[in-house]
């Protein structure tokens, strides 16, 4: 029988368990139930609008629950509102918004996911040069370069057409806003990936490279299958700014090509006929639908890589 000592009978050591219900415990939890309400609030009263009728929003009861549920705000929000000549909905936009978001985040994130790789683990002279002029390029404000773009997708545009000797233009069109969006989301994904490549095991390239792999094969079978949380990162960081942009939409193409999010501002600051606010809130949750989407779906993955690339240098 083992020997009992006066220290077994002074009790459980360790920390004192903390009462569940403590003030700081009641001060956090009300602060972020303050938050979630700030928050969810205004989502709230879109959705109840977007599902009542025009006579039962006349009332004036914005909180209230639709006493009959209508989804022909919807409808009409996505194949009927009127913006301008066109009454073809938010249908037309989120086409155009579809073949703008694609191959920008697939080119941007290809691009950048290289360039991070190489400024990593393959240095070349001037790379840290390189690197800083990337930097610099994440802080210098979009306002500044629009017109500098204008010409350059003009001339560029013009430079195609003299050499094929076909009418192609960049200027208006959905390619010329994908290579803008390509070229301003590459410098701060560049640096995510490079601030995630750095936090690798360094020891995994350098036996790599003993058992004779080169620049490509170190990257697909080594780098991609370990790098999911960070390529989820910029993703999401791309598809929510591509998605949401209204300032280059609006500059870099036409009516025709116009982006969902210009198509939205359009038809809810339309002045002709009846201010039909529950199709202006059916039109903004369709327009922000994608993004929350991609955001639920890959949530967890999102802050891992934000906590592994983003904060390591």
């Amino acid at each position: 029988m083992a020997e009992v000592t006066a220290a077994d009978l002074t009790g459980p050591k360790g920390a004192k368990p903390r009462r569940a219900f403590s003030p700081t415990n009641i001060m956090i939890y009300g602060t972020l139930l303050v938050v979630c309400l700030y928050y969810l609030l205004p989502l709230y009263v879109m959705i109840v609008t977007s599902l009542k009728g025009m006579p039962e929003i006349r009332l004036g009861n914005i909180f209230s629950p639709p006493v009959e549920v209508t989804f022909e705000p919807w409808v009409k929000a996505w194949s009927e509102a009127c913006t301008g000549i066109n009454c073809d909905g938010l249908s037309r936009g989120f086409w155009n918004s579809v073949a703008i978001l694609i191959p920008s985040v697939f080119v941007s994130i290809a691009v950048a996911s290289v360039s991070g790789y190489a400024l990593v683990n393959w240095k070349f002279k001037g790379s840290e040069v390189f690197f800083t002029i990337l930097i610099f390029g994440a802080f210098i404000p979009y306002q500044v370069m629009i017109y500098p773009i204008v010409i350059i997708l003009r001339e560029t545009g013009q430079s195609i057409s003299y050499v094929t000797g076909t009418d192609f233009r960049l200027m208006g069109s959905i390619w010329g806003l994908v290579i803008v969006h390509t070229i301003f989301g590459m410098p701060i994904l560049t640096l995510l990936f490079r601030n995630y490549f750095s936090s690798l095991p360094e020891e995994l390239f350098k036996a790599a490279r003993v058992d004779g792999a080169r620049f490509w094969g170190i990257f697909f079978k080594i780098m991609l299958p370990m790098s999911l949380p960070i390529f989820v990162v910029a993703m999401i960081l791309q598809v929510t700014g591509i998605w949401n942009d209204f300032l280059f939409g609006v500059i870099y193409t036409k009516p025709e090509t116009y982006p969902m999010t210009v198509q939205l501002n359009n038809i809810v600051n339309s002045v002709q006929g009846v201010k039909e606010y529950n199709v202006n809130m059916a039109a903004t949750l369709l327009t922000g639908l994608v993004p929350l989407v991609i955001y639920f779906i890959s949530g967890p993955l999102f802050v891992r890589g934000i906590a592994a690339g983003a904060v390591k240098g």
